[in-house]
């Protein structure tokens, strides 16, 4: 009862951010990009949820530890402040877009990228079901052993695979050309956060040297 109600708290106070970040500078109660990628986002990411309480709830607590304050290390500390303020960025800038039309997306094309939204988080919940130690955090636990069926067959950071994808997705569903340009942000901090995890779980978690040696790729086979 406890975490579901924490989890609630959360999810609740996050949308709201959410919304004022949108709806806000977008200064239209009309913004109907706005109003369904919030509840593409919420609805999904609360469905994710959901299952975690049921199915996994330690892994549910676990995931409910983020942010810089929750990082070991400083450098994921740093990326940790990037991903919250480019993410606010982000979406002030998409709002503002629709406000004074810099940009002009497609009814289709919003409606293409909420489906990429939720394409990335259908992704990420693949691999929180095959992986019960997918938190977070950059860290190694107590019991934690590595992974290496399911997508992690495949590369070796499939959930950011899925972050990669919604990322695409978050500019057009709300109506925003522009907001793409923070890919030039996101996918940097998230190739180095990539590589920092890989140091401290090749020296904290055994067997993953040997995992990095069988699985060359990181996030697209046959590419990086």
């Amino acid at each position: 009862m406890r975490l579901a109600v924490a989890t609630l708290r959360t999810s609740v106070l996050g949308f709201a951010a959410m919304a004022i970040l949108i709806v806000l500078p977008a200064w239209s109660l009309n913004y109907w990009q706005g109003w369904v990628f919030i509840a593409v986002f919420a609805i999904a990411t609360n469905l994710i949820g959901v299952y975690l309480a049921l199915k996994d709830p330690v892994l549910l607590e676990r995931r409910k530890r983020f942010g810089p304050g929750a990082e070991s290390r400083g450098v994921q500390k740093m990326i940790a402040w990037l991903a919250i303020f480019g993410s606010a960025a982000m979406l002030v800038v998409c709002a503002l877009d629709y406000r004074f039309g810099w940009s002009r997306v497609p009814p289709l094309i919003s409606l293409l990228g909420d489906m990429l939204v939720v394409l990335g988080l259908l992704v990420d919940w693949f691999v929180l079901r095959e992986n019960s130690f997918g938190s977070s955090t950059i860290e190694a636990v107590e019991g934690q052993k590595v992974i290496s069926t399911g997508p992690y067959a495949l590369v070796r950071h499939p959930m950011y695979v899925g972050v990669l994808i919604m990322l695409i997705g978050v500019p057009p569903a709300p109506g925003s050309w522009w907001g793409l340009l923070f890919l030039l942000l996101f996918v940097p901090a998230l190739v180095w956060r990539i590589l920092d995890e890989e140091e401290l779980l090749k020296r904290d978690l055994t067997g993953y040297a040997d995992y990095l040696r069988t699985v060359r790729h990181r996030l697209v086979p046959g590419f990086w």
